[in-house]
């Protein structure tokens, strides 16, 4: 195995973001596959938050100074966290590390679980943007997919997200069983209507370990008609002024999720909580760390040896650009082909014989000075990511 060797002028270089997990929902999604449990009665939300910085704090003294670009606290569902516990985590991870002064620092909300006065406690405790997950504005979409809201709960959360903070995200599927063309334009131009200046629109998917999975819902599109419904929606979307600056990401002028943007763009990022993943650019090569999944297995390690990490690894020089290229290929736009050696310390030249034959494909965009899919790419993004296995 060999790693990359980084100097310390190097890292600075690379920012540094911020995740945080909350595990907890209502209840189980069918089609969600993220590391979710149903909140046990009675959970106290500040021992846990406790429990993560406590975890967080493992991370000082390895980031060379960096301070926190941007902060995401996902879930689960944390808009069940209170206002004080909120405040507790981003006070305590901001005095461990720093915050620039212009650090985007996400919340993700479940329009059951909130109203304008929660917002309001989450705004005072240095939230600034928020990510409600909708996922439909039709009462029988939302039965289907297991939701706990209502379409009247979605609306409301969405005016209160705008008159609280002005800058919201919002989550939705298309593709969703027994869905109509029509009814897909409907939920954009909802989404527009309500004042969003982010949406996150993509299609559903089937995944492996969910209830979904082992019982198949009636009526899903086939991959022709998945196809027209995105095609629906990006054009939807561009003519509504939505810049569609990544496969599923679309953004008002200047409203682009930065912390997601360092995810694709190769971006350094801590992370506490149950499940998380982190990765962390260090002198001695590129390290990745998972913390443990389960809550209960969580909170006995942070106990024991005051940290959860449950896996840590530095990535293979020979796995690097893989990684590199599954994420910096979702964005439209690409990414400076010298972005590639600043992230992996790997001599862009070791890609040439790939990046000609890409170009010569019409997968890859011509100019040399970026690494970039054209939109052909865009439509066969697997195949364009795997030529780099």
């Amino acid at each position: 195995m060999t790693v990359p060797v980084f100097t310390e002028e190097a890292i600075r270089e690379i920012p540094l973001a911020l995740y945080l997990h909350w595990p907890w929902c209502v209840r189980k999604c069918p089609y969600c596959d993220f590391n979710s449990h149903a909140i046990p009665q009675g959970l106290d939300d500040v021992a846990y938050v406790d429990l993560v910085l406590r975890d967080l704090s493992h991370w000082i003294g390895r980031t060379e100074g960096r301070p926190i670009s941007s902060v995401f606290i996902g879930g689960g569902t944390p808009s069940l966290m209170s206002g004080h516990a909120v405040d507790k985590l981003l006070s305590g991870a901001h005095r461990m590390f720093g915050f620039t002064s212009d650090c985007e620092i996400t919340l993700e909300a479940n329009p059951g679980t909130t109203d304008e006065s929660r917002f309001k406690a989450f705004k005072s405790a240095g939230v600034n943007r928020i990510s409600i997950g909708v996922q439909s504005f039709m009462n029988e979409k939302l039965q289907t997919l297991g939701r706990i809201h209502s379409s009247d709960d979605a609306r409301r959360a969405a005016q209160h997200a705008g008159d609280v903070f002005g800058n919201f995200n919002l989550d939705l599927m298309f593709a969703l069983p027994g869905e109509t063309h029509d009814e897909v334009a409907t939920e954009v131009e909802t989404a527009v209507q309500l004042g969003a200046t982010h949406l996150s629109f993509y299609q559903l998917t089937i995944e492996p370990g969910t209830a979904f999975a082992k019982r198949l819902p009636a009526g899903l599109p086939d991959d022709d008609t998945c196809a027209d419904m995105s095609d629906l929606v990006i054009e939807r979307l561009t003519s509504a002024g939505f810049d569609h600056y990544e496969v599923s990401g679309y953004a008002k002028p200047g409203k682009r999720c930065r912390h997601n943007l360092n995810y694709w763009q190769f971006g350094d990022y801590l992370a506490a909580g149950a499940g998380a993943h982190g990765k962390l650019t260090t002198r001695e090569g590129i390290l990745r760390e998972v913390r443990e999944m389960s809550p209960r297995r969580y909170a006995e390690k942070v106990k024991s040896v005051g940290h959860a990490c449950a896996e840590k690894a530095l990535i293979d020089s020979e796995a690097l650009p893989f990684e590199f290229m599954l994420n910096v290929l979702r964005l439209t736009e690409g990414v400076p082909a010298t972005l590639f050696e600043s992230r992996t310390g790997l001599a862009l030249s070791t890609l040439a014989p790939q990046l000609s034959d890409l170009r010569n494909r019409g997968l890859l965009v011509p100019d040399t000075t970026r690494i970039a899919p054209t939109a052909q790419g865009r439509a066969f993004l697997s195949d364009l990511q795997e030529a780099f296995l």
